[in-house]
């Protein structure tokens, strides 16, 4: 797996008992929420968990000595067994990635970038605090001023994470009767057009697949498909794999037009709480193979895969996902190779 940092931002809030840490995160989740953000929150209890009552069968079941999945109408949560002190750092990163931000009540210890509520008595944080965004007075609107200092943070998060580019060479290309990467356009191999406009537009440009590639681009790193998953899902799983921390422009092969400008627009349109850009390309009909992916997405797609469903345009569904019409000008890009005329 390629090294990289948690996918997902992560924002403490901390503050000397009876500063409000827990009524301000009551109001600004649902704010959140409205936006369609998926927000995760870490909470520690010195007093223990209450989460079931003694005599119910999950408790009996746990008390036993098993860990234990509670599901019930639209909520779940899980019950483990703690042998030994889990820092909070590897109790987030259990948080699955599908998520757009984590909050953390307390923890001021933590190395995570924190925002400091002042109680009424105006104690000022620890010395020993590090990565302080800010400190909150109690008698100002703590409310405004922490969601205007979250819109903020969060988009540098945004901007901050890594976009490579994964281009699909696994197709058989029987219908072309040539592999679709080796065919020319305008001189050139249409493979090396994508690759050169993907590497001045991306932090890295991958291949993803066993297809045959032309010399030109024998330079490139290239990922195997994993197994058990069908079709071009296939490539992008293993690439989110590979680097679950990054933005991914995918590609397919047979997009002799591609402009590193359509690249430059599907990376503009990327938005805290957007997990996928699937251009809409064709009335009604959105293109997820010349895309940007968020990490969020992989969660999404490993489902998918899980189910035998390996149609990655089936990501339109989920809220989440924007399907924009690209500008006119650059609309050519997403025309695929059909005839070797």
């Amino acid at each position: 797996m390629h090294a990289m940092g948690p996918s997902v931002p992560a924002l403490a809030v901390c503050g000397w008992k009876g500063s409000g840490k827990t009524t301000l995160l009551e109001k600004v989740i649902p704010v959140l929420r409205r936006r369609g953000w998926k927000v995760g929150a870490v909470k520690n209890d010195a007093h223990g968990l209450e989460i079931d009552r003694p005599g119910k069968d999950s408790d009996r079941l746990f008390r036993a000595g098993a860990d234990v999945l509670l599901e019930g109408p639209g909520e779940a949560a899980r019950r483990s067994h703690r042998e030994e002190a889990i820092p909070l750092i590897d109790r987030w990163a259990e948080f699955p990635s599908d998520y757009d931000l984590i909050l953390v009540e307390g923890h001021k210890s933590t190395l995570l970038p924190k925002v400091w509520l002042a109680g009424q008595d105006a104690a000022p944080p620890p010395p020993e605090i590090s990565n302080l965004l800010a400190v909150l007075p109690w008698d100002g609107d703590r409310f405004i001023s922490f969601v205007s200092l979250l819109d903020e943070w969060i988009a540098e998060r945004w901007r901050e994470r890594p976009v490579y580019g994964g281009i699909l060479v696994g197709g058989k290309s029987e219908r072309m009767g040539a592999p679709k990467q080796l065919m020319e356009w305008q001189g050139k191999p249409v493979l090396e057009r994508i690759s050169e406009a993907m590497e001045f537009h991306t932090g890295r440009v991958v291949l993803l697949g066993s297809g045959t590639v032309p010399r030109t681009c024998s330079h490139l790193a290239r990922l195997p498909d994993p197994p058990g998953i069908e079709g071009p899902m296939a490539g992008l799983i293993g690439a989110m794999r590979w680097a679950p921390g990054a933005a991914w422009v995918f590609a397919s092969c047979d997009l002799p037009l591609l402009r590193g400008e359509a690249i430059a627009w599907l990376v503009e349109q990327r938005r805290p709480g957007r997990w996928a850009i699937l251009p809409s390309v064709v009335e009604k009909r959105v293109e997820p193979l010349f895309a940007l992916y968020e990490p969020q997405t992989r969660f999404l797609l490993e489902q998918m895969a899980s189910r035998g469903r390996f149609a990655p345009r089936r990501l339109s569904e989920h809220r989440s996902v924007l399907s924009p019409r690209p500008p006119a000008n650059l609309i050519d890009s997403w025309k695929n190779v059909n005839s070797q005329d």
